[in-house]
């Protein structure tokens, strides 16, 4: 039988869980949820399990560790757990503590990953489960998987990827150190550097309409609902340009950007920092509810700052 022990959260570990126990070899010996939250469907989980489930202000007290000792877990796993974890917590289990991220380590070490790979345009994004060190997400990597990125692919889709693909990942990574045939992979072997994605806060959200096209269309698609939507002012009121599409064939210009330069019958045209961009969903920015787009008029501007919107009589 090989111990685990699984400190986690959200739907990442729920799929994760889903997938382990189905495996008869394995055995959850404790589950760990973060103390700021309550995860619900952990809790229903240990329950069903018949495991307990600890909530800890830090995990790396004194207490904390010898309580969880007395389990013997082989090995410890770290699922969307947002605690640091020192050195006494990481060897306490034989086999370490491990890690699963979503990002191709090292790359996109760090956090909100899923939102930088579409703002940075990328074809595909990672899944490494990575053993913990003393640096954020710079262990040597167990194993690690590519998953497609489609051209019209938003945050929302990423993250149903993500999810399946993180359980998918973690689970072959702890067959293999099961069976002991897992390998330790030092990241600076893949890349003397890689790069680290720095949170995402509010205020990050809105629209730089000085980007070229393709980077606002990038931008959109990468904070798209469930993330804050992105974000821009219009007569002094907030909204969210929800849905955009990129323009065959527009030729660069230099105008006002952020100006609406156009309208079809797909929505209105809008001024970039190379050519144009077509919105074609705008939704109010607190309802989160569709608005009609004849309300936007050709001459009236977008604007990144409410406080920079000139008076309505100039807009």
């Amino acid at each position: 039988m090989f111990k685990i022990g699984f400190f986690a959260d959200g739907p990442w570990a729920h799929r994760s869980l889903e997938k382990i126990i189905e495996n008869d070899d394995f055995q959850i010996m404790f589950i760990v949820v973060r103390y700021d939250s309550v995860d619900k469907v952990l809790v229903e989980y240990a329950k069903r399990l018949g495991v307990p489930l600890f909530k800890h202000k830090n995990v790396n007290s004194g207490d904390f560790i010898q309580m969880i000792k007395r389990f013997g877990a082989d090995i410890n796993v770290s699922m969307s757990f947002n605690q640091i974890l020192k050195k006494e917590i990481r060897e306490i289990a034989p086999l370490g503590f491990i890690n699963c991220h979503a990002g191709a380590l090292p790359f996109y070490r760090g956090r909100n990953i899923l939102n930088w790979v579409l703002i940075n345009g990328e074809k595909e994004f990672g899944v490494t489960v990575h053993y913990v060190d003393d640096g954020i997400d710079t262990g040597d990597i167990i194993l690690q998987q590519m998953v497609e990125i489609s051209p019209d692919d938003r945050y929302g889709d990423l993250l149903e990827k993500a999810y399946i693909a993180c359980a998918d990942t973690l689970y072959k990574a702890l067959c293999q150190l099961k069976q002991g045939t897992a390998k330790r992979i030092p990241q600076n072997t893949i890349h003397s550097t890689g790069f680290y994605c720095s949170r995402r806060v509010m205020g990050d959200e809105y629209i730089d309409w000085s980007w070229d096209s393709e980077r606002i269309y990038n931008f959109v698609r990468g904070i798209a609902i469930p993330g804050p939507g992105a974000r821009t002012f219009f007569k002094g009121e907030e909204y969210i340009i929800d849905r955009v599409e990129l323009i065959s064939g527009m030729p660069c210009y230099i105008d006002k950007m952020g100006n609406i330069v156009g309208k079809s019958t797909s929505g209105i045209v809008v001024k970039t920092g190379s050519n144009a961009i077509l919105v074609t969903c705008v939704l109010n920015a607190y309802t989160k509810e569709a608005c009609a787009m004849n309300g936007f008029y050709i001459g009236n501007r977008f604007f990144a700052d409410k406080h920079i919107c000139p008076p309505p009589e100039y807009l």
